[in-house]
C-alpha cells in the first residue's frame, strides 16, 4: 500500500515533529476507529477518533477521543465554553476541515480550529490519529500531538 506523504505529515516534518506514518486495509463499509484498531492489531483505547463539532458561542471545534468511546455532547460544549454543541454534519466536513468522513486528522484542517483531547491518551507513550487519508495513520506522543495542534486536554466521554 502506497504511504504518500498527507497534509498532516508533511506539516509535522516542517515542525520536525517524530512520526510514523501506519497503513491499513480500509473497508469503506466500516470507517471507525474500531475497525482501524483491529487492522493495526492495538488496543482501540490507543486509537483516537477526530470529531468537529459547532458550538453555539465559539462555532466549530474540535475533539479527540478514544475510538471506541462516545463523545459527551455537554463535556464538550462546556469545556469549549459552549452553552451547546452538536457534531458537524457530514455534509459540511470537507468543506470546513477539508478531510472526508474516515479521514478527519487533527492537523493541518483548513483553518486552526480550538481543540480537545480526552485526557486518556496520556495513558500511552504513542498514540494513533488519522493522517488524513483513508488506509493511513501517524503514529506519535500524545504530548507532540497536543503541543502541535494546541489542544486541551480533558474529560470528554460519556
Amino acid at each position: 500500500m502506497a504511504t504518500d506523504k498527507t497534509n498532516a505529515a508533511r506539516l509535522l516534518d516542517k515542525a520536525a515533529v517524530p512520526y510514523e506514518l501506519i497503513s491499513y486495509e480500509v473497508d469503506e463499509t466500516d470507517l471507525s476507529a474500531v475497525h482501524v484498531a483491529s487492522q493495526l492489531n492495538e488496543p482501540v483505547e490507543r486509537v483516537f477518533k477526530t470529531l468537529v463539532l459547532k458550538g453555539d458561542k465559539t462555532g466549530h471545534f474540535v475533539c479527540i477521543i478514544p475510538g471506541a468511546e462516545e463523545l459527551d455532547l455537554k463535556k464538550a460544549a462546556k469545556i469549549s465554553g459552549n452553552k451547546n454543541c452538536e457534531m458537524l454534519l457530514m455534509k459540511d466536513l470537507l468543506p470546513v476541515t477539508g478531510y472526508i468522513r474516515g479521514a478527519c486528522s487533527p492537523i493541518a484542517m483548513k483553518k486552526h480550529f480550538p481543540t480537545y483531547i480526552h485526557d486518556s491518551c496520556c495513558n500511552f507513550d504513542k498514540i494513533y490519529v488519522s493522517a488524513g487519508k483513508r488506509g493511513l495513520q501517524l503514529y506519535l506522543t500524545p504530548q507532540d500531538l497536543i503541543n502541535e495542534i494546541k489542544a486541551t486536554v480533558g474529560y470528554l466521554v460519556v
